[in-house]
C-alpha cells in the first residue's frame, strides 16, 4: 500500500479542557523537546516507567528519539505541556498491518487523574484516522487500572485480551455516535467547571483600577462597589493609590489572598505584563476588556495570539479581550464599566457586540426582564457562546438564553450543544452580518442555491434556536419565554376594543403561522350574555370602543376556557370611556381569577404614556404593538413543535467503504472527478448511481450503447461541466445511427448511460461551507433547478428526522409525495439516499462539491443519473481550541 499521498500536515496546535476546568495544549514533539522530553520521563516515579515500558528501561536519547519528528504516516505523537513543561506525551507506530498501530502514553505523576490521557487519546486517534489507521493496540500492564479505565470510558468500541499479565486492547477509531457523546460529556464537564471563577468567583481584582474618575478600570471597579458584590473586591494600579476609598494594591501578587477573577483594564500593549503577573499568582479566570488586539488588525492578532498562549500554558480561562466585561446577579456582581446594573433575573446573555449588549441591559430594565447573568464576549480569544451556552444548561438561575452573535468559532459544536439545550432551555438568537460561503466553483448548482445566510438559518433549525432579526424582536421573544407557558398549538383568540385593531393582528397571526379558529359554541355564549348586540363575537371577538376593564376582566375569561384555543391576544386603544391602566389591571385580574396555567396570554394596551405599569406587573406579556406581540407567539409556537418534535438518531447506513473513498479522495489533489472516479466514490457509500459506460471513440460509445442496450443518454465526460449548458447531452438515443450523430456532435470523451423514464426529477448535492462544514441540499432537479429553487438545507450530520423532514417538505416534498396526481415516490429510498450523501460530506471535508442531478425517483427506489464531485484541499483550523 502506498501511504505517501495520504500525507497530511499533521495535527497543529491543539487545547484541551480537562475535567477539572483547566486547559492543556498540545503539540507535535520536535527535535528541541528532546531534552525537556527526557527531563519528563525522568521525573516520573518508577511505578510509572514501569507501567509505561513494562519494565524499567534506561532513560536516555534512544527513549525519547521514537517520540520526536514524527512523520505522521508511520509514526505519530502528541506532547501536552504544563508552565513551558512536557507533562504528559502519547505516540503511536503502525505496525504491519497498516491499518493498525501500537499506541502508548505517559503522563506526569502529580497530574494523573486529571482526564489528559483521555484527551490526548482523542486528538491521536483523529490525527491517526486521517492517515488510515483504523485500530489503534494497547499492551498494558493488568495492574495498570488507570489506563485500562481510560480505554474503556473513552467511548471507542473496544476488545480486550489479558494473556501472562498482559492486557491487550483493541481500539477502534471510527467516529460514532458513542464517541461524540462522551467527548460532548467531558468537554461539558470540564468548561462548566474552568468557568466558576467566572459566575461565582469570591474574590475579584480589577487591574488599572484608576482613582481618577471617569476612567474605564476606576468606573468599573466602582459598579462593582456599587453593586455590592457580596465577596472581596480590589483595586490593582501602579501608584497604589486608593479607589473609591479602598486601599489599592500595586500587583496582584501583593493581595495576599487568592484572587479567582482578575479584570484587566490596560492599554493594550500592557496587558500581557499584567495577564503575566496574575497567572504567576495562581488567578485562572482573566477578563481584558482592553481593546487593541485582533480588532486593530496584524500586530494585535499576535498580540491576542500570545495572550492567549500565556493562558494556556498556565491552565486558565479568558473572557475577551475587548469586551465590556460580566455581571452575575446571585454574587451581585458588576464588572462591567457600562451605566446601567443588571435587572436580576432568569436569562442568560451573551453579547458579542458590548454596544448592543448596553442597549439590551437598557430595554430589559424598561420592559422588566431580569437577567441571571450578562456576558460581553468582544473578540471571544478563548471563552465564546459555545461555553456559555454549557454553563447556563446546568445554571439553575437561568431559565433562558439570550445571544447576539456575529460570527461562529466553531458552529458544528454549537449545534451539537444547542440541540442538547435548547431541549430544556430555550435559545433566542440574533444573528447579525453575513457570513460569505466563500469561493466555490460557479458550476455548481447546490453552491448556486446555497445562499450567505443558508447555513445559518439550517443550524439554527436543526439545533432549535429561535432566530430573531431585530432587537425589538429579541426582548419580545425572549421576555415572552421568560414570562408566559408555551402554547399547546397554534390557535390564537383575539380580543380587542377596536375592529381595525383586531384586523392587523389577524393579519399578523397568519403571517406568524398562527391561526384563529372559530370560537365554540358555548364560550359564544357567554360572549352574547355580557357583550353589547352589536358587538362581534368570531374571532377577533371586537368588544366595541365601549369596553371598559369591567368588559375585558368579563370578556377573557370564557376565551382562556375555550378547548380550542391556545393562547389569547389582548388589545387595547383607549377611548374616552376607560383608561390604560384600568383596562390593564382588569386584564391581570382576568388571567389570575381564570387560573389557565397552560396558555400564554398577550397584551397590547396602547397608550401615548407607553406600556402601563400595571401592564407590565400582570400575569401577562405587554407588547407595544399588535404585530410584535403576534410575531413573539409565531416563535414560541415554533419552539413547542421543535419540542415535540421526535430528537432522531444517527442511522448506520450499511455497505459503506471509507478505506475506499479515502483513497480516491486523498489521492485526486485539486480538481473534479473524473466520471470513473466519482462513480467509485458514490459507489463506496452505496449511493444508487445509474449503469454507465466511458468511451473515448465515437465506435466505442456506440459498443457501449449496444452492451447496455437501447434506449440510450449520451453525454460528454469532462469532469465538471454542466453538460446541458454546454449542449452534452442527448437523450433517447434509440439506434448505432443517433449514437454517431450525437457523439460527432458532442465530441470525446463519452459517458454512456440506458435511458431511465419515469419518476420525478431531484437535484440532492452538498457543499462545504468553510465555516459551518458541509450543507446537504434536496430539491427540485433537472435543468431548471436554479431557477425553480426551494432548495431546503441541512448541515451535517443529519440525524434519521432530520433526513425525513428534509425530504418531506418544500417543492421537493410536494414532488415526492405525488403532484397532480402522479404516484408518489419512494420517500424512505430519497431518505437513505440523502443520509449516505450527508454521510460522505460529514467525512470528507475535502469532498467540496458534489452534485447529484437530476435523480430520478419513483415508486420503487431512486437513482442517480448525472454526478459531479470536486475535491479540494482542507485549510487546517484557525483556532486551536477543541471544545
Amino acid at each position: 500500500m502506498n501511504l505517501a499521498p495520504l500525507l497530511p500536515a499533521g495535527p497543529t496546535v491543539a487545547d484541551v479542557v480537562l475535567k477539572d476546568g483547566s486547559t492543556m495544549r498540545f503539540r507535535p514533539p520536535g527535535r528541541e523537546d528532546a531534552d525537556r522530553l527526557l527531563e519528563f520521563f525522568r521525573s516520573l516515579s518508577d511505578h510509572s516507567l514501569y507501567l509505561r515500558f513494562h519494565g524499567h528501561p534506561s532513560v536516555d536519547e534512544g527513549l525519547a528519539a521514537p517520540v520526536l519528528d514524527p512523520d505522521w504516516i508511520e509514526r505519530g505523537a502528541l506532547i501536552g505541556t504544563k508552565d513551558e513543561r512536557i507533562v504528559a506525551v502519547a505516540n503511536y507506530v503502525r505496525l504491519r498491518d497498516v491499518r493498525t498501530a501500537e499506541v502508548a502514553f505517559a503522563v506526569a505523576d502529580e497530574l494523573q487523574g486529571r482526564g489528559i490521557a483521555t484527551r490526548l487519546l482523542e486528538r491521536l486517534a483523529a490525527a491517526a484516522s486521517s492517515v488510515g489507521i483504523e485500530t489503534f493496540v494497547a499492551e498494558v500492564m493488568a495492574d495498570n487500572n488507570a489506563m485500562l479505565r481510560v480505554f474503556a470510558e473513552a467511548g471507542f468500541a473496544t476488545t480486550r485480551q489479558t494473556v501472562s499479565g498482559t492486557a491487550e486492547v483493541h481500539l477502534s477509531l471510527g467516529s460514532t455516535e458513542k464517541l461524540r457523546t462522551r467527548v460532548d460529556e467531558r468537554d461539558h464537564v470540564g468548561v462548566v467547571t474552568s468557568l466558576e471563577p467566572f459566575f461565582d468567583p469570591k474574590t475579584v481584582a480589577v487591574i488599572g483600577a484608576s482613582p481618577r474618575a471617569g476612567s474605564i478600570g476606576g468606573e468599573l471597579f466602582r459598579n462593582v462597589l456599587r453593586w455590592e458584590f457580596r465577596g472581596a473586591a480590589y483595586p490593582v494600579n501602579r501608584s497604589g493609590d486608593s479607589v473609591a476609598g479602598v486601599r489599592a494594591q500595586r500587583s496582584v501578587a501583593e493581595i495576599g489572598d487568592p484572587v479567582d477573577l482578575a479584570v484587566i483594564c490596560l492599554p493594550g500593549p500592557a496587558v500581557l505584563e499584567a495577564a503575566r503577573e496574575a497567572l504567576a499568582a495562581g488567578t485562572r479566570a482573566l477578563c481584558v476588556i482592553s481593546a487593541g488586539f485582533a480588532e486593530i488588525g496584524h500586530e494585535g492578532e499576535e498580540r491576542q495570539e500570545e495572550l492567549l498562549e500565556l493562558v494556556r500554558g498556565h491552565g486558565a480561562r479568558l473572557l475577551g479581550p475587548n469586551c465590556l466585561g460580566i455581571a452575575v446577579a446571585e454574587p451581585r456582581l458588576n464588572a462591567t464599566f457600562g451605566p446601567r446594573s443588571l435587572p436580576p433575573g432568569s436569562v442568560g446573555f451573551s453579547s458579542q457586540s458590548g454596544a448592543l449588549g448596553l442597549a439590551v441591559l437598557e430595554r430589559a430594565a424598561e420592559r422588566r426582564l431580569g437577567l441571571s447573568s450578562f456576558v460581553s464576549i468582544g473578540n471571544k480569544a478563548d471563552i465564546s457562546s459555545n461555553d456559555l451556552l454549557e454553563y447556563w444548561e446546568d445554571d439553575p438561575r437561568t431559565d433562558v438564553v439570550l445571544l447576539y452573535l456575529e460570527s461562529f468559532g466553531n458552529p458544528r459544536k454549537f449545534a451539537r450543544v444547542a440541540r442538547r439545550v435548547a431541549r430544556t432551555k430555550p435559545i433566542v438568537a440574533m444573528k447579525a452580518g453575513r457570513t460569505g460561503a466563500g469561493a466555490r466553483a460557479a458550476t455548481s448548482h447546490t453552491a448556486a442555491l446555497a445562499g450567505s445566510e443558508t447555513a445559518v438559518d439550517a443550524l439554527f433549525h436543526q439545533a432549535g434556536v429561535l432566530r430573531v432579526d431585530t432587537l425589538e424582536e429579541l426582548l419580545d421573544v425572549t421576555g415572552l419565554l421568560a414570562g408566559q407557558p408555551l402554547p399547546r398549538g397554534r390557535n390564537v383568540a383575539v380580543l380587542t376594543n377596536a375592529g381595525g385593531l383586531g384586523i392587523l393582528c389577524a393579519d399578523a397571526c397568519e403571517a406568524a403561522g398562527l391561526a384563529l379558529p372559530a370560537l365554540a359554541d358555548t364560550t359564544i355564549g357567554d360572549l352574547r350574555g355580557m357583550l353589547p348586540a352589536e358587538a362581534s363575537v368570531s374571532n377577533p371577538v371586537d368588544m366595541l370602543g365601549s369596553a371598559v376593564g369591567a368588559t375585558y376582566e368579563q370578556a377573557l375569561p370564557p376565551l382562556l376556557r375555550d378547548p380550542g384555543i391556545d393562547a389569547a391576544i389582548v388589545l387595547f386603544v383607549p377611548p374616552v370611556v376607560a383608561g390604560a391602566e384600568e383596562v390593564a389591571a382588569a386584564i391581570g385580574r382576568a388571567v389570575e381569577a381564570t387560573g389557565v396555567a397552560d396558555k400564554p396570554v398577550l397584551a397590547c394596551v396602547i397608550s401615548s404614556e407607553g406600556i402601563p405599569e400595571g401592564l407590565l406587573s400582570a400575569p401577562v406579556s405587554a407588547f407595544a404593538y399588535p404585530e410584535s406581540a403576534a410575531r413573539a407567539l409565531g416563535r414560541m409556537a415554533d419552539r413547542a413543535e421543535w419540542l415535540r418534535r421526535p430528537q432522531g438518531r444517527p442511522r448506520e447506513l450499511d455497505g459503506v467503504d471509507v478505506g475506499a473513498a479515502r483513497s480516491i479522495v486523498q489521492t485526486a489533489g485539486d480538481r473534479w472527478l473524473a466520471p470513473s472516479e466519482t462513480r467509485d466514490l458514490l459507489g463506496a457509500y452505496g449511493l444508487p448511481v445509474v449503469a454507465q459506460r466511458t468511451a473515448e471513440t465515437i465506435q466505442e460509445a456506440v459498443s457501449a450503447a449496444q452492451e447496455l442496450g437501447y434506449p440510450v443518454v449520451l453525454k460528454t465526460a469532462l469532469p465538471g461541466v454542466h453538460k446541458t449548458e454546454r449542449g452534452g447531452v442527448a437523450v433517447d438515443l434509440r439506434d448505432a445511427q443517433a449514437v454517431r450523430e450525437a457523439a460527432g456532435r458532442i465530441g470525446p470523451p463519452f459517458l454512456v448511460q440506458p435511458l431511465v423514464r419515469g419518476g420525478v426529477e431531484l437535484l440532492v448535492g452538498a457543499v462545504q461551507d468553510p465555516v459551518f462544514g458541509p450543507l446537504v441540499a434536496l430539491g427540485p432537479g433537472g435543468t431548471l433547478a436554479e431557477l425553480i429553487g426551494d432548495a431546503g438545507f441541512r448541515l451535517a450530520p443529519l440525524t434519521d428526522i432530520d433526513a425525513e423532514e428534509l425530504v418531506g417538505s418544500g417543492k421537493a416534498g410536494i414532488l415526492i409525495g405525488g403532484f397532480r396526481g402522479s404516484p408518489a415516490a419512494d420517500a424512505r429510498a430519497v431518505v437513505d439516499l440523502v443520509l449516505r450523501v450527508a454521510r460522505l460530506a460529514d467525512d470528507f471535508p475535502e469532498v467540496a462539491d458534489l452534485d447529484l442531478n437530476p435523480v430520478i425517483a419513483g415508486p420503487n427506489g431512486c437513482v442517480a443519473v448525472d454526478a459531479r464531485v470536486r475535491v479540494s484541499a482542507v485549510a487546517q483550523a484557525a483556532q486551536p481550541k477543541t471544545w
